[in-house]
Parts: C-alpha cells; sequence; structure tokens
C-alpha cells in the first residue's frame, strides 16, 4: 500500500463568489460538484487537471495568516507566461516570474483570502524532474 498522489488541498473562505472568479475564472480551474446543506452551497471542489483538486468551504470568519502549518499551495501550469498575462488581464496583481532555486520559473500571489499560491511550470532542467538537490540562500 501507498499513497498514489495528493487528493485536495482545503481552503476556507468568506466569500465563495470572489473565491470562484480568482480560481474558476481567472486561473481557468473548473467546479466539479458543490457541498450543499439544506439547499444552500456551503462548499465546493475544483478540478485543475486529472485528479487534482482544490476544495473550498465557507466560514462565518477566517484567522489572519501567521505561523500555521500550511505554508502555501503550488499551481503547476503547462504555460508560466500565458497563466500570468491571463491573471493580469482579470485584474489581478501576481509578482514577477523568477526562476526557482529549484530551477523551475515561477511567480506567486495571494488569493482572495490571503492564502500564498506558488505557480509552477515544470522544465528539463526542473529538480522536479531532475530529482537535483537544491541549494537555497534564504
Amino acid at each position: 500500500m501507498s499513497i498514489q498522489s495528493v487528493a485536495h488541498v482545503c481552503i476556507k473562505t468568506t466569500d465563495l463568489d470572489a473565491t470562484t472568479n480568482f480560481y474558476c475564472d481567472a486561473l481557468g480551474m473548473k467546479k466539479f460538484f458543490n457541498f450543499m446543506r439544506k439547499e444552500k452551497i456551503i462548499g465546493f471542489y475544483m478540478k485543475a487537471s486529472n485528479e487534482t483538486f482544490v476544495e473550498v468551504f465557507l466560514t462565518d470568519e477566517v484567522e489572519k495568516l501567521g505561523k500555521q502549518v500550511l505554508s502555501h499551495f503550488c499551481l503547476q501550469t503547462g504555460s508560466i507566461e500565458g497563466l500570468r498575462k491571463a491573471i493580469i488581464e482579470r485584474g489581478y496583481s501576481p509578482n514577477e516570474i523568477k526562476m526557482g532555486a529549484d530551477n523551475t520559473p515561477q511567480f506567486w500571489m495571494k488569493d482572495p483570502n490571503g492564502l500564498d499560491i506558488e505557480f509552477q511550470q515544470y522544465t528539463d532542467q526542473s529538480s522536479q524532474v531532475t530529482g537535483r538537490d537544491v541549494e537555497v540562500d534564504w
């Protein structure tokens, strides 16, 4: 028995519409199904691709992000420049594309809930492909 993949990441939000607009409209994820309570949507599952999902649940309030265990999550794209451009066209302000320590182009931004998201595009030089160790200076 072994783990096959990460099934999903779960985030909480006080605004389902803003979260839907960001992840589905700006990033192109697809709402896969809703979580309902008494015929009211209280959350949903979004599909990025294949079997990669993000789960969202409505909450009355969220605590400010600080020293929580989950630091961020990363979404992989086939076109880092195209995705960044599309996000900007939707009115968001992602950081500039830079080369990560793992030899992978990346950029960062916060979602509408304040959660850090990293975006990467793997190349044949990426440590995720080569398996090479990464020396960091941070």
